[in-house]
């Protein structure tokens, strides 16, 4: 049976809810100094804000040591009444500095995703619902090929959905290549995010046919440059009869980029997203990207 593996236990795909699919609660990168996502009662008000705006699940896709703070998550659940899947993976090594990369390079990589998979993240308990990765800009550097190649070895260990961070929307059909030519894993087990970032539809309908989700997950502060194209995008997808493998999410990445701290944040996905999408696509798809299509990439017959 099919499960979505969220911090407070597994549930049904059905019960997801409307959900934002690739967003961050907590966030903290060498990249990012003193934009940091690490405030407890702001992430709080945060999922408050996305709930009383129609919201019901997040995934956050923040992965092992960029700050997940784990062990908070239940209790947000709880308190909100929102939904919450946390992921184990590893970004980009730049993201860490220098020193824990070189800790993560041996044969141990993929029992830690597993480990965080099935048993639980340290020791709070809280298991991850979802492997996240990286590539690069239009291409994979070796530190991308060992961390697709683990999380391909957790895929298959235990069903779990890779979803894969694409530097500024590029690299897709490299990253397919590897994961589902190389290493196995069936299109349908992954997520590629930030496609809104590189707008080329011959890439995404190449994408597309790989039968993975795509994810457009917008907008971002620092990229608004492409968020006008993403009606088109979605609007051409769905014309090519891919329209059932789409995601949405609100990717926010920095402090000030809450909606508690002057940004869009993650009402702003259903408060102008959603209708903005509407009118490219019809209200009643974009409802079942928000509400029905979350539950069916997420969920996994877990081993």
């Amino acid at each position: 049976m099919s499960r979505v593996r969220t911090v407070l236990g597994d549930i049904g795909p059905e019960e997801l809810g409307v959900c934002d699919a690739h967003d961050h609660l907590f966030l903290r990168s060498v990249q990012l100094p003193g934009r940091e996502l690490d405030d407890v009662d702001a992430a709080r008000a945060e999922l408050a804000a996305f709930r009383a705006a129609g919201g019901a699940a997040v995934v956050q896709w923040t992965p092992y040591g960029m700050g997940r703070r784990a062990a908070e998550l239940p209790g947000l659940a709880r308190s909100t009444g929102v939904r919450l899947v946390c992921a184990t993976g590893l970004h980009q090594a730049a993201h860490y500095g220098e020193e824990l990369p070189a800790r993560l390079r041996g044969a141990g990589l993929a029992d830690l995703f597993v480990t965080e998979l099935t048993e639980g993240i340290g020791t709070t308990g809280v298991r991850a619902g979802l492997i996240k990765v990286a590539g690069g800009f239009h291409g994979l550097d070796a530190h991308a090929r060992r961390t697709m190649t683990a999380a391909a070895e957790a895929h298959h260990a235990t069903g779990a959905v890779i979803a894969v961070h694409l530097e500024l929307g590029t690299g897709a059909l490299d990253v397919l290549d590897l994961l589902c030519g190389e290493l196995g894993v069936p299109g349908e087990r992954v997520v590629l995010g930030h496609l809104n970032r590189f707008p080329d539809p011959v890439v995404q309908r190449q994408a597309a046919e790989s039968g993975c989700w795509l994810a457009f997950d917008g907008p971002s502060r620092a990229h608004h440059a492409t968020d006008w194209h993403m009606p088109d995008a979605l609007r051409a997808l769905v014309e090519a009869g891919f329209g059932e493998r789409l995601l949405l999410g609100g990717d926010t990445v920095a402090a000030g980029a809450r909606s508690v701290d002057g940004g869009p944040g993650m009402p702003y996905l259903l408060r102008r997203v959603r209708p903005r999408l509407a009118r490219a696509v019809g209200a009643e798809l974009v409802d079942r990207i928000l509400g029905e299509h979350p539950g069916q990439a997420f969920a996994v017959n877990w081993k």
